[in-house]
C-alpha cells in the first residue's frame, strides 16, 4: 500500500467542501407524512369543506362500491391536505372583496376542526397581480397564525423564489414567527420553470434559491399544457408533455427533502351514471398511474373525486404489501433471493410501507413503525 494518512486527510480537506454542499443540498426525503393528496377550494366557497365527506359518500350511494374502508376514510378523514385557492379558482376581484374572503377564510379555519394539512395559494408575483399577492398573504396572516404553507403559483424563474423567500422572511419578523416557520410549495406550470433560455434546467434553480423553504413542487396539468401548444381536447395528466416535465421536476427534487405532486383531472365524476362512471374510472387510473411513477400526491377538484382517489391510492399499497414485506425480510435476515436488493431499495421498501400506514391503506406494515423509520434514514 502507498497511501498514508496525509494522503488520506489531503483528500478529506479537497473534499470538504463539496462534502457539506452534498449534506445541504440534498439531506434525503423529508420526515413525517405526506398527503396523499390537496384539495384546491376557491376561497369564496370554502364554507362546505367540512361536508365533502357527506358529499363524497352521496355519490357513491347509487353505485356498486363493495370498499368499506374508502366509506370509513370519508367520515373520519375526507380531506388531508386543504388548500384555500385565491388564484385561478378565485379569479380577479376588487381588492375590498378578496379582502373580505381572506378574513373569512381565516375565521372559518380558525373555528376548526380543520384538516392534517392546510395552506392558501396566492396569485403569482408576476406584475398584474404581485402586490395583491402580498396583500392577500399579509391579511390571511393578520388573522391566522397556526401552521399552514404558501403555495406560489406560475413561478418563472428563481429570481421570484429568492423575492418569495425575502418576503417570508420579512413577514416572520414582522409577525414574530420563528425564523424558518412560513414555508411554499411551488406550482411548475410553465415550460420556463422545468427549462430556462439558457438551457438549464430552471426547476433545479428554483429548489437552490428556496433556501431550504420550498418543501414541494406541484404540476399544473393544464397551465402548462396549454403554456406549451397542447390542443385543449389533449391537455391531461398522462400526456408526454406532462411526463416529461414531471420527470424533470422528479430528477431535480431526488433527496433534496421537496416532495412532489401530480396535478389533477378536470374531467369531474357529475351528470348521468354513464358520465359519473366514466369519470371516476379515468381518475382512479390517472392516480394509480402517478402513484407508479413516484408521486405520492395530487390534486382533487371535487368531492366525488375522492372515493377513486382513496380506492386507486389503498389498492396500490396493498397490492404490493405483501411482495415489499417478504423483500425487505429477505433483504434483512440476508436471504439469496431471485431479486439482489441493495441498502436504496430497502430504504424504498421501508419508504412505501410507512406511506400505507400514513394514508390508512394499510393497518399491518409486516414491521413496527419505528423499524420502518429507521430503515428509511
Amino acid at each position: 500500500m502507498r497511501l498514508t494518512e496525509d494522503d488520506y486527510a489531503e483528500l478529506d480537506v479537497r473534499l470538504a467542501p463539496h462534502d457539506a454542499f452534498l449534506r445541504s443540498r440534498y439531506p434525503g426525503e423529508r420526515p413525517g407524512r405526506q398527503p396523499v393528496h390537496t384539495v384546491y377550494i376557491p376561497a369564496d366557497r370554502l364554507d362546505n369543506f367540512r361536508d365533502w365527506g357527506e358529499i363524497a359518500a352521496a355519490a357513491m350511494a347509487d353505485f356498486p362500491w363493495p370498499a368499506d374502508d374508502v366509506r370509513a376514510k370519508l367520515a373520519r378523514e375526507p380531506i388531508e391536505d386543504l388548500r384555500v385557492d385565491f388564484e385561478d379558482g378565485y379569479g380577479v376581484r376588487a381588492d375590498d372583496q378578496e379582502d373580505e374572503a381572506v378574513r373569512r377564510a381565516a375565521k372559518i379555519l380558525r373555528e376548526g376542526p380543520v384538516p392534517p394539512f392546510v395552506g392558501i395559494r396566492i396569485k403569482s408575483l408576476e406584475a398584474a397581480t404581485r402586490r395583491r399577492a402580498l396583500r392577500t398573504l399579509d391579511l390571511f396572516l393578520s388573522s391566522y397564525q397556526d401552521a399552514f404553507v404558501i403555495t406560489l403559483p406560475k413561478v418563472s424563474g428563481p429570481d421570484q423564489v429568492a423575492a418569495m423567500v425575502t418576503l417570508c422572511e420579512k413577514l416572520e419578523r414582522s409577525y414574530g414567527l420563528p425564523a424558518g416557520r412560513l414555508r411554499f410549495e411551488i406550482q411548475v406550470e410553465l415550460p420556463a420553470a422545468v427549462l430556462a433560455a439558457d438551457g438549464t434546467a430552471t426547476v433545479a434553480r428554483l429548489i437552490t434559491a428556496a433556501d431550504s423553504r420550498c418543501i414541494g413542487l406541484h404540476y399544473g396539468t393544464y397551465d402548462y399544457s396549454a403554456a406549451a401548444g397542447v390542443a385543449a381536447a389533449y391537455q391531461a395528466m398522462d400526456h408526454p408533455v406532462a411526463d416529461y416535465a414531471k420527470a424533470v421536476m422528479q430528477a431535480a427534487a431526488a433527496q433534496t427533502g421537496v416532495r412532489l405532486s401530480d396535478g389533477s383531472t378536470n374531467i369531474l365524476p357529475v351528470g348521468s351514471p354513464a358520465e359519473i362512471r366514466a369519470a371516476w374510472e379515468l381518475h382512479y387510473r390517472l392516480v394509480r398511474r402517478s402513484l407508479e411513477r413516484g408521486f405520492y400526491q395530487g390534486w382533487d377538484l371535487h368531492p366525488a373525486q375522492l372515493p377513486t382517489r382513496y380506492a386507486a391510492t389503498y389498492a396500490f399499497f396493498r397490492d404490493g404489501r405483501d411482495a415489499a414485506v417478504a423483500r425487505l425480510h429477505r433483504y434483512l435476515s440476508r436471504q439469496e433471493s431471485g431479486i439482489a436488493d441493495e441498502p436504496a431499495t430497502a430504504r424504498a421498501l421501508a419508504g412505501y410501507l410507512l406511506r400505507g400506514l400514513d394514508c390508512g391503506a394499510l393497518k399491518d406494515a409486516g414491521f413496527p413503525r419505528s423499524d420502518l423509520l429507521t430503515l428509511t434514514q
